[in-house]
């Protein structure tokens, strides 16, 4: 292995511009983001670019336990890192297409270098993650290289089983960034946070990814998570994040390839990744991007509900739309105990005046006008068990207002005080980036009653349909985020799963498509799949497999698609629907529908 380190570098080329300010670079342009800190190392099969040496198999066993879980490696965070990214977003077997009969057979081992870094966008605070990989098999004839965003607020390894199996089989490069999310956190009990490496250090021991200041006597188990408590609110800028990678990534590439190369860019998301591929394509005034591929993206248009907005909504009343026994046991995860809580919050809706009665059906209509579609709400029981809408809510309102650990909206709090040292230390790996998990809980500072959860479910929505001083700053910092819809004339195909419960498809792709297409896209298409929802994963649980198909695998394909389409070989064509059929055999193209 070898490795190198730059600190500090570049900080002259910082320009003075607010957050959401957009400029690109390309060539000999200025760029506005700078460079802090880069290691390089060099990966054989044993610890390769695409499973860190576990190929399929060792994805479809238990996660690596390192050999002291209380003091991982180096070597083991990052395999451990790379099996979560997998294990949350695929489903590797044979019916999630990888194995015997699927899109890929087998994950070879790829070998060769990862360049880490921590870049810093002009006007922020903190850095980002960007980690390239340059695999030994490049194509230096016809040099390509995959954008990546991770996925939600993961880390920078978040979109490996999205990009790694097309862009590495084929020698492309890959460049990833946590787009100033991630699972970068400050212990401020002990100071402790990641390195360059994701290592824990204490403040001083070296340049880290992010830190918070804290109180003088932080409480035990006090913890600050970058996308929550950054005060960057990194989401206005995921678009600038994108661009930064790619701009690094093509630096890197530079001493690699003949000097006149035209290097292929494509970037590929999926979720909040999906969106920033989007935003960094309709800000991207240089040419960087040559396509975009974007899978469930988490993207509002003008005139639509972001996803504050219908998630405020849904944490309040998807509880009571469960409250219906008949629909709620035929779900996945649906449950007596469910059912029990739907009832109770129907009657805390309806005593608090927010529902005319204590009527499950009543829940449900609000939800329907507000937009999610019966495929949409097929899956509520899934979002309301994982407490999704409340975590994500939470996190996001903090992120908005730009809030520290210890001030959060509403009274929540993120702390640790029960975390063993094995959850402490892997938390860079495993962690999701928003949200309770790993020994992390969500303190709700305003529970009471029959229903806690009920005043600070109301208080993260009243953020959203009120008039006082913070409500009208969230709202603001929400607008920062909204999508412009304008696109280059670069192919552009966005994916998604008619049964997504979390990001509905009718909130966030058909009318970008629509608006992007109003404004005179032409080189846009999109595809939509029945039976697909937002989390792969979700199909492990007993019964989803039966009814649910995965979605992972309908990237891979409208990634080969455009890429064809890039070599002149096929048109990007028209939009497409899948009716793809549920079943453990293998997931081929034509049981997927895409030979048809």
């Amino acid at each position: 292995m070898r490795t190198s380190f730059t600190p500090l570098l570049m900080l002259a080329l910082f320009l003075p511009c607010a957050t959401g300010a957009q400029s690109a670079w390309a060539g000999d342009q200025t760029p506005d983001w700078a460079v802090l800190a880069q290691s390089e190392s060099t990966f054989g099969d044993d610890a390769d670019l695409l499973t860190a040496g576990l190929g399929l198999s060792g994805l479809q066993a238990s996660s690596p336990l390192p050999g002291n879980p209380g003091a991982p490696t180096a070597a083991e965070l990052r395999r451990l890192a790379i099996h979560n990214a997998w294990t949350a977003l695929a489903v590797p077997r044979p019916a999630g297409g990888l194995g015997e009969g699927g899109l890929y057979e087998e994950l070879p081992a790829v070998a060769g270098d990862e360049i880490s870094a921590l870049l810093r966008l002009a006007g922020a605070r903190h850095p980002f993650r960007v980690l390239v990989q340059i695999p030994n098999n490049l194509d230096t004839n016809r040099p390509c290289l995959f954008i990546a965003p991770a996925s939600g607020s993961r880390g920078v390894y978040g979109a490996v089983p999205l990009a790694g199996p097309p862009a590495l089989t084929r020698g492309c490069a890959i460049a990833y960034t946590d787009k100033g999310a991630g699972t970068d956190h400050h212990e401020l009990d002990r100071d402790l946070s990641p390195d360059l490496a994701g290592l824990r250090r204490p403040a001083g021991d070296a340049l880290r990814a992010f830190s918070h200041r804290a109180t003088d006597a932080p409480q035990t188990g006090a913890l600050a998570m970058k996308h929550a408590h950054s005060g960057d609110h990194p989401e206005a800028d995921w678009g600038r994040h994108v661009l930064a990678a790619a701009g690094f990534a093509r630096q890197q590439l530079r001493d690699r390839l003949p000097e006149q190369s035209e290097i292929r860019v494509i970037a590929v998301g999926l979720s909040n990744g999906a969106a920033a591929a989007l935003r960094a394509a309709e800000i991207d005034s240089a040419g960087l991007l040559d396509a975009v591929v974007a899978v469930m993206p988490n993207i509002t248009s003008a005139g639509q509900s972001p996803l504050y907005d219908y998630a405020t909504l849904a944490a309040l009343y998807q509880p009571c739309a469960l409250g219906d026994a008949e629909r709620t046991l035929a779900k996945p995860l649906g449950n007596p105990v469910l059912v029990a809580m739907g009832r109770q919050r129907c009657e805390s809706l309806a005593a608090a005046g927010l529902l005319e009665a204590a009527d499950p059906e009543l829940a449900r209509a609000l939800l329907l006008e507000a937009g999610f579609e019966e495929p949409a709400l097929a899956l509520g029981a899934g979002n309301v068990a994982l407490d999704l809408w409340r975590a994500v809510a939470g996190s996001y309102a903090s992120a908005y207002l730009r809030r520290g650990p210890d001030d959060m909206p509403c009274g929540y709090a993120l702390v640790a005080a029960e975390a063993s040292e094995a959850q402490r230390a892997a938390w860079w790996a495993t962690h999701s980036g928003v949200g309770p998990g790993g020994g992390i809980d969500l303190v709700d500072g305003l529970a009471e009653g029959a229903d806690a959860a009920l005043p600070g479910l109301v208080c993260l929505r009243e953020l959203w349909i009120h008039d006082h001083d913070e409500a009208i700053a969230l709202r603001a910092a929400v607008e920062q985020t909204r999508a412009t819809a304008r696109l280059p004339e670069i192919p552009v195909l966005l994916i998604h799963g008619r049964e997504d419960g979390l990001i509905p498809a009718a909130l966030s792709s058909r009318p970008y498509v629509q608006e992007a297409r109003a404004r005179g896209a032409a080189r846009l298409a999109y595809w939509e799949v029945d039976r697909a929802q937002h989390f792969d994963a979700f199909l492990n649980v007993p019964g989803a497999g039966a009814r649910l198909v995965p979605i992972l695998p309908y990237g891979w394909a409208g990634i080969d698609h455009v890429l064809a389409v890039l070599s002149g070989a096929v048109e990007l064509g028209e939009d497409r629907r899948f009716s793809p059929q549920p079943g453990d055999a293998a997931l081929t193209r034509q049981r997927m529908g895409l030979d048809e």
